[in-house]
């Protein structure tokens, strides 16, 4: 981890001790683990921005209209 940068994150206890679980039942590092994740909550953001952006010329409705026909369709 030559390249790694150090940081300090405050975990809540019951999260430390399932980490620190699946850490030993993996062979992993809690810095391996902890990257991974941050990097597929970083992968799962970049996929939701291009979605965004590829439907950005699409007509779109407020949500009062959507509420407005609902009931008015007598489904709520």
């Amino acid at each position: 981890m030559a390249n790694s940068a150090r940081t300090t994150v405050y975990l809540n206890p019951g999260v430390y001790r399932a980490l620190k679980l699946k850490s030993a039942e993996s062979d992993r590092t809690l810095s391996d683990i902890v990257n991974q994740a941050v990097l597929e909550l970083l992968r799962e953001d970049s996929v939701d921005l291009a979605a965004v952006e590829k439907r950005r010329g699409e007509p779109s409705r407020s949500f009062e209209e959507v509420l407005k026909d609902l009931k008015r369709d007598k489904l709520i």
